[in-house]
């Protein structure tokens, strides 16, 4: 669902059958979203059956390949994307060049509505992602008429401002060691929640988007992971790390 790597014939196409269709985007044999695993996470749950014929009607499903882009900052914000398959990166550019990563996007995260007509970040794909993708128009008009689905969208909102707000903290008041065991936790916690469990944490964005996520260096992101191989909380393998002493890092996540 998360990180098995996919190509597409070009950066950006529709992922299945009739690109009119926002039929569900891991289901290839149709457009029914009732076959969608991400379902149950995303802002469409709450639509009952005849309301999801409507609702898929209105956009299309896109896949991405890795380092592609969703939509960039300042760009019209002319859409919004229900991730459904991969990661994508948020970031912000700075006035002086800098790049500032405020957050993962995992499938069932909902991008791009923006109270602004232009999108404050940018989006790309860290990996082969896919994405429903509605015009934002056409959305929003519908929202109005669908309480139920307004409602969750006021829901997944009161969510990403808990995270936003665990991030300030994060950058403001912990140690870099205490950042990456936040990082890691935080990462397993909504892995979990989509459903992924493993012993080994993938971990496919780059050490400098750690850093730029973290406030760090990539020397400290590096330097601190190593530390944490050396105490034997974690392993580093080849995709990520593997935790050995959970308590420990939770502790440090704390």
């Amino acid at each position: 669902m998360l990180l098995q790597p996919k190509k597409f014939k070009d950066p950006v196409e529709p992922a299945f059958g009739d690109p009119n269709c926002g039929g569900c985007v891991l289901d290839p044999s149709g457009c029914l979203c009732d076959g969608c695993k991400i379902r149950p996470l995303s802002v469409c749950n709450v639509l009952n059956e005849q309301e999801i014929k409507t609702f898929r009607n209105l956009g299309h499903s896109v896949g991405y390949n890795a380092k592609t882009s969703l939509f960039s900052q300042d760009e019209e914000a002319d859409a919004v994307f229900n991730l459904t398959e991969g990661m994508v990166r948020l970031y912000k550019l700075l006035p002086d060049g800098r790049r500032q990563i405020v957050g993962f996007a995992l499938p069932g995260d909902f991008l791009g509505l923006a109270f602004e007509p232009t999108y404050s970040f940018s989006a790309d794909a860290v990996t082969s992602a896919v994405a429903c993708r509605f015009p934002r128009k056409l959305f929003e008009a519908y929202v109005d008429q669908t309480p139920a689905l307004l409602k969750r969208l006021h829901e997944a909102a009161t969510y990403e401002l808990t995270l936003a707000r665990e991030q300030m903290v994060l950058l403001g008041r912990r140690s870099a060691e205490e950042r990456i065991a936040a990082f890691l936790i935080g990462l397993r916690d909504r892995l979990y929640r989509i459903g992924y469990h493993s012993p080994t944490l993938r971990l496919p964005m780059s050490r400098q988007d750690i850093a730029d996520f973290l406030g760090l260096t990539i020397e400290t992101v590096s330097r601190t992971l190593t530390k944490l191989a050396k105490d034997k909380v974690i392993l580093i393998v080849p995709d990520g790390i593997r935790f050995l002493k959970m308590e420990k890092l939770e502790t440090l996540a704390a």
